[in-house]
């Protein structure tokens, strides 16, 4: 065989990934305020777009349809797009992202008795205000609070009039962290500002003067001790039992009321004013107003039929989704106005972007639903009886089911919230492990064995605190077959401490 160079002629087949196409797949993972925030964007970017009314029909497909509708608009209409081509014909089908049955969206709006929940639209869990209500007014609600550095500025001022100790005393405020302790060392302090320690110390002194009565402090016993002072009960007894916390955190009562020289009523009146103290003062400051999580997606129960469960209604909160239209008259004002083949050109352009992003947003929000749509139909029993009938789920299931690709699943859970009568769910929450069952029929999900667990901690004895090896049988009882590590890593999980810190914690609190 000879060796030479030659010309070869092949043919061979690939996806590729378009800029508009990875937009609409970047689109899926974004929650409803993140793309009111990209709408914001767009609208400023494109002139042809604007927000428009959610109860009208598409101003696109208006436009499309109308008698004297420029041929440049219909050529770019939505069922010509780029993005229509390559992910309404599922054409992806590597991924798929946005590969969703139009026909069948009606029916997966609804999946009990076809009435839409459409009308729930701005009356969100978002807002607080019910169907016909109305939300809040700005003026109605609180203003922010001061952080906790700007409460200690405005009192230390009248404190002192010597301006090198309200120089440290500030620069000492600014220190503090959310909970009011000083955590860097006073000596450190003093040598990093080039001043005396003792005079740091005074400026410390000063600073653990201010309200709330506990910051400046270094340790907890310090703080405790701060505000011992401040209510007139830092005796010797109380000093001993601040000076020990670990002994009080270990139960050990009779050392202590030994270490204290007090009888058990005055040892039960020390616990009791130790109790009323607050350990973290600062964090009465400093924190901004608790943002509320704002559903993506509402739920709520539909009209039953005739011999036949009530389904759900299925809805996109509409409160935090801005419709995205095209200003026709504006596009047919700036067309009339194009002399030159480069203002046409780019005219042209930002039609066909405007078209496009109606398009993948549309195209997003049915895509939602649907999946929405099998989460509460996989889950129906959780809906209506709670927790303990969490069923185990994967998204590969939910992506088998409603014919998408695992990793579209996966992009159209994230950040994303679900609000129905039993409160605000991340839809990650529904997709958890399964635990076998102790009869061998089927799996139940780890979120039922946690809630199993809470339960009967919550409702055990104080003076019969249940062991793991207890938890396992009482849960083998109740059909969860899991051995002891398991429910030892669930307990944990969900924040409740072993049997010998509980029964510490239970003899604490009879302690009166």
């Amino acid at each position: 065989m000879a060796l030479g160079p030659r010309l070869d002629l092949r043919q061979s087949q690939s996806l590729v990934m378009t800029p508009q196409l990875q937009q609409a797949i970047k689109l899926l993972a974004l929650s409803n305020l993140e793309i009111e925030a990209f709408i914001g964007e767009a609208i400023e970017a494109n002139p042809l777009l604007e927000v428009g009314d959610p109860a009208a029909g598409s101003s696109a497909d208006a436009l499309a349809d109308a008698p004297d509708a420029p041929e440049e608009f219909r050529r770019t209409h939505l069922e010509s797009s780029p993005v229509d081509q390559l992910i309404g014909e599922g054409r992806a089908d590597d991924d798929r992202p946005l590969d969703i049955d139009r026909a069948a969206l009606d029916a997966d709006r609804d999946t009990g008795d076809g009435a839409g929940a459409w009308e729930l639209g701005a009356a969100a869990a978002s807002g607080g205000a019910g169907p016909g209500g109305e939300a809040p007014e700005i003026d109605e609600r609180g203003a922010e609070a001061d952080s906790l550095a700007e409460h200690l500025h405005a009192q230390v001022g009248a404190l002192s009039r010597d301006p090198a100790l309200l120089f440290l005393a500030r620069w000492l405020i600014d220190q503090l962290d959310e909970a009011g302790y000083l955590a860097m060392p006073l000596r450190e302090i003093a040598g990093e500002l080039g001043v005396p320690l003792a005079q740091a110390e005074e400026a410390l002194a000063l600073v653990q003067k201010l309200d709330p009565t506990g910051v400046g402090a270094r340790s907890l016993s310090e703080c405790l001790a701060l505000q011992a002072i401040e209510a007139d009960r830092y005796d010797p007894c109380m000093a001993r039992l601040i000076d020990n916390l670990d002994l009080v955190a270990k139960g050990a009562f009779a050392q202590l009321k030994r270490m204290c020289r007090v009888d058990d009523e005055d040892f039960a009146e020390m616990l009791v004013e130790l109790r009323g103290y607050d350990p973290k003062p600062g964090l009465r400051f400093g924190g901004s107003a608790a943002q509320g999580v704002v559903p993506d997606i509402l739920i709520r129960q539909g009209a039953a039929k005739r011999g036949e469960a009530a389904g759900w209604d299925i809805a996109l909160n509409q409160a935090t989704l801005p419709r995205l239209v095209v200003n026709r008259s504006y596009y047919l004002e700036l067309k009339s106005g194009c002399d030159d083949k480069a203002a046409r050109a780019w005219l042209g352009e930002k039609l066909t972007d405007a078209n496009w992003l109606i398009k993948a947003l549309d195209q997003r929000q049915r895509t939602i639903l649907k999946v929405a749509a099998e989460i509460v139909k996989q889950q129906d029993g959780f809906f209506r009886r709670g927790v303990s009938e969490l069923r185990p789920l994967t998204l590969r299931t939910v992506a088998e089911a409603i014919g998408m690709h695992e990793s579209t699943v996966s992009r159209v859970t994230s950040n994303k919230y679900l609000h129905c009568d039993r409160g605000t769910f991340e839809l990650k929450y529904f997709f958890t492990s399964g635990v076998a069952s102790s009869d061998g029929e089927g799996t139940a999900s780890a979120e039922a064995v946690k809630a199993a667990i809470r339960a009967l901690i919550d409702a055990e004895d104080a003076s019969a605190v249940l062991s793991d090896d207890t938890l396992v049988d009482l849960l083998r009882a109740r059909g969860f077959d899991l051995a002891r590590r398991t429910v030892s890593k669930y307990r944990e999980a969900i924040g409740l401490g072993s049997s010998v810190q509980r029964r510490r914690a239970k003899a604490l609190a009879a302690v009166r």
